[in-house]
């Protein structure tokens, strides 16, 4: 009998991140003067302790037992051969994943979200902001949160908001407090509001409210944390990537094509930078961050200075992007409708060490649908994107008739999203494809910021 799961010991488990910044190079946020941010700057939002490791050039990172004492209640999880989906696509391809929807949200944001709670613990903070665009990290932060005794206060994008209800519910019994964004609690919201009273919203837009409600607390005890994009969010999430190298080990494998779905950047991140320091080293490893074509922020977005939000809260990043105040189409995808991708995502994309892929809405749900009827278990929206790229790499495999190991993140269940594969069956979905006119017109934004350096790490 074939191996299907494989698994670690608590005891196996990793006690470090891993910090891809120690191995490359990357071009710096920069402020409303043009000149990089210094830690201080961002105190406001983050607490210091978590500037520190934002900022950190330091290979490993120690994680706290606090935070291993929490990971504790999913972690590790199983790394999976996918051996009934490798059948019904007659591929001499071998499938595995890393199964990140075992978590008590379902997802892979707790990974970040119980590190970021603790060190907001630690620095004296009673309050946290955030915001959330399909409910994944919104309800995530509401767990961790909920954990380490702290207050917390969810933006959600409005879209998502009316799509996914029963994730403001779980925010609720964590004992956190969601409405929809945009809102008229900030001047971000109202002015979003002013300018569109019925829009969707966008992460740029939640972004932008979460932060205006932090820095405007007089009492000083309110700080901000984010899902994604930051360099801190993507080395809390290498423990994935870390003990996937553990359990591939332990069966004498390797893979030759990494997979991960990519909003923002930090379940793709958190599988693929492990494995991103072999390549750098001489392994040849094809690694692919997977969006959709509504947001195709890596495959048609240019690299450039832009900010994280729509209101221009927070500094210049470098990054691939949108334009902060593009609003994508109202995919159920909601955690793949970001502007911009993680800079460290997008340096490596400007620098070929990873090549992006999209896929449409309807292809995605189609593989979650194949996924479902294989492997038994239902993919948020967002997890569907990468299973349809690993099924375009299986098929391409059998094509070629070669053995190739494809790895790729199960980010999270959909069970909180049946309503959308509902729309799916009845035929109501469709597809949504950016169009060259929207693209001129969200890059207008941007055209006067400082250009990013094209760096080398290699």
């Amino acid at each position: 009998m074939e191996i299907r799961k494989i698994l670690l010991t608590e005891d196996e488990m990793p006690r470090q991140w891993y910090n891809v910044l120690s191995d490359i190079k990357m071009n710096p946020p920069l402020g409303p003067d043009g000149k990089p941010v210094s830690p201080e700057a961002l105190a406001p939002v983050f607490p210091m302790n978590l500037i520190e490791q934002e900022v950190s050039s330091e290979r490993w990172i120690d994680i706290p037992e606090e935070v291993l004492s929490v990971y504790n209640i999913w972690r590790p999880t199983p790394l999976v051969r996918a051996l009934s989906l490798e059948k019904a696509l007659g591929t001499p391809a071998k499938i595995y994943f890393k199964n990140e929807g075992v978590s008590p949200p379902g997802s892979h944001k707790p990974n970040t979200a119980v590190a970021q709670a603790y060190y907001n613990k630690e620095f004296g903070i009673k309050r946290i902001t955030t915001e959330t665009g399909a409910g994944q990290w919104g309800s995530a932060l509401a767990f961790a949160c909920s954990q380490f005794g702290i207050e917390c206060k969810v933006f959600m994008v409005r879209i998502s908001f009316d799509q996914k209800p029963y994730r403001k519910s779980m925010m609720a019994a964590w004992g956190s407090n969601c409405v929809a964004s945009p809102s008229t609690e900030t001047k971000a919201g109202r002015d979003a509001l002013e300018r569109d009273p019925d829009t969707p919203g966008s992460l740029g837009i939640a972004i932008s409210e979460a932060i205006e409600a932090t820095v405007t607390d007089e009492t000083g005890q309110t700080r901000y944390a984010l899902g994604s994009v930051l360099n801190h969010v993507l080395m809390h999430q290498t423990i994935i990537g870390l003990e996937a190298k553990k359990q591939m080990e332990k069966i004498g494998e390797y893979p030759d094509v990494i997979i991960g779905c990519a909003g923002g950047g930090s379940n793709f991140s958190g599988l693929s930078l492990p494995f991103v320091s072999d390549k750098l080293n001489g392994k040849q490893i094809e690694i692919y961050p997977v969006e959709p074509s509504a947001c195709p922020t890596i495959t048609r977005a240019p690299f450039v200075y832009d900010h994280g939000d729509t209101a221009g809260y927070t500094p210049l990043l470098p990054m691939h992007s949108l334009g902060h105040s593009f609003v994508p189409a109202p995919i159920h995808a909601g955690g793949l409708r970001y502007h911009g991708m993680a800079p460290i995502v997008s340096q490596l994309v400007s620098e070929g060490i990873m090549e992006s892929k999209t896929v449409t809405q309807l292809e995605a749900y189609k593989a979650g649908v194949l996924f479902a009827r294989t492997e038994g278990m239902i993919p948020a929206p967002e997890t569907d994107h990468a299973i349809a790229s690993v099924i375009n790499e299986a098929n391409k495999a059998k094509e070629e008739g070669k053995e190739k190991v494809i790895l790729f993140n199960w980010s999270g269940h959909g069970l909180l999203d049946l309503a959308a594969y509902d729309k799916y069956f009845s035929g109501e979905m469709k597809d949504y494809i950016l169009s060259d006119e929207e693209m001129l017109k969200s890059e207008e934004v941007f055209a006067n910021y400082p250009k990013p350096a094209l760096l080398k790490s290699r």
